[in-house]
């Protein structure tokens, strides 16, 4: 597996959108737990605590598209090589 391939799977077949709207809905649930008292009180808000906050979702719900459209490659590949 080169990591080519998976930057390939990382950007292709809605992967960015559905990962995009996992981190939106999960990212917003965790900054409004770790900082509501700075974004709703008179608190300063740590920017990249929610920045990263939003990047983190992000970043495991791509790995986890990635590593099942790896897993489902190799297992087609098993599957045609035994058929061959």
């Amino acid at each position: 597996m080169t990591l080519r391939r998976a930057c390939h799977y990382a950007l292709s077949d809605g992967v960015p959108r559905r990962s995009f709207l996992a981190a939106l809905v999960v990212g917003t649930a965790l900054n409004l737990i770790n900082q509501g008292d700075a974004l709703f009180g008179g608190m300063p808000v740590n920017w990249f605590k929610v920045i990263l906050t939003y990047c983190v979702p992000y970043a495991v719900s791509t790995y986890g598209a990635v590593s099942i459209q790896i897993r489902q490659t190799r297992s087609a590949s098993k599957i045609s090589s035994i058929d061959a």
